[in-house]
């Protein structure tokens, strides 16, 4: 069970796959007789896997593995603005990957830098938006509150805040934040506690921070 706005509510099983990973640096060719199974990638099996992987998807064919998170994936997804370019987006893409986001919203540009989303934006879910306001009514139709993550007034601090069990994330741009837009589409604003001298952190790693929130929140272990 999990909380949302204090209540409690079902959430399909998530169990993380285990935290010691034993072929972190990929792995040869398979061993003896290849498995007779659908999942699994025939010139993988011939070459070896060194792909950005963890252990449970050696092997497998990307498709198999997109279709097996689709199983798992967590009700909450990331929504980032990018009207600037903002070259954080690819890490944030893979930081959703990570935490098993639904589904990751490009709002503005469609065009980003992937380089820091190491591959992982072709198991993860991307959708494009061109404008703010499409993305509310695409947020409103799927009934998923849209909670910003922004150290602005009236902002709640993430410590004390029920995360909805469906929800979208969202975030603004690294230096400007959220765009005012964003702020009034919100259901809610959220602030990630700092206790140092800069004024933010950066944008994915605020994103990160906001995703672990939510999982503590809704995932059992």
């Amino acid at each position: 069970m999990a909380r949302a706005g204090g209540n409690l509510v079902s959430v399909t099983d998530h169990t993380p796959a285990p935290t010691v990973e034993l072929s972190t640096a990929g792995v040869g060719p398979w061993p003896g007789e290849h498995p007779d199974d659908a999942r699994y990638d025939p010139d993988l099996l011939a070459r070896g896997d060194t792909r950005n992987v963890i252990d449970r998807y050696r092997y497998w064919r990307m498709e198999s593995i997109v279709a097996d998170l689709d199983e798992r994936r967590h009700p909450f997804h990331v929504a980032i603005e990018n009207w600037q370019h903002d070259m954080n987006i690819g890490s944030i893409v893979r930081s959703a990957n990570a935490f098993a986001a639904d589904t990751v919203h490009i709002i503005g540009r469609k065009r980003w830098n992937k380089r820091g989303a190491m591959v992982t934006d072709r198991y993860q879910h991307v959708l494009h938006h061109d404008t703010v306001e499409s993305f509310a009514a695409w947020a409103l139709d799927a009934r998923l509150p849209i909670i910003a993550i922004d150290n602005v007034p009236g902002s709640v601090i993430i410590e004390t805040f029920d995360f909805p069990a469906r929800c979208v994330l969202l975030f603004g741009q690294e230096g400007p934040g959220l765009s005012e837009e964003a702020i009034a589409a919100s259901a809610a604003v959220v602030e990630i506690s700092q206790f140092g001298s800069t004024r933010s952190i950066n944008a994915s790693a605020a994103a990160a921070v906001a995703m672990h929130a939510w999982v503590t929140q809704h995932v059992e272990f």
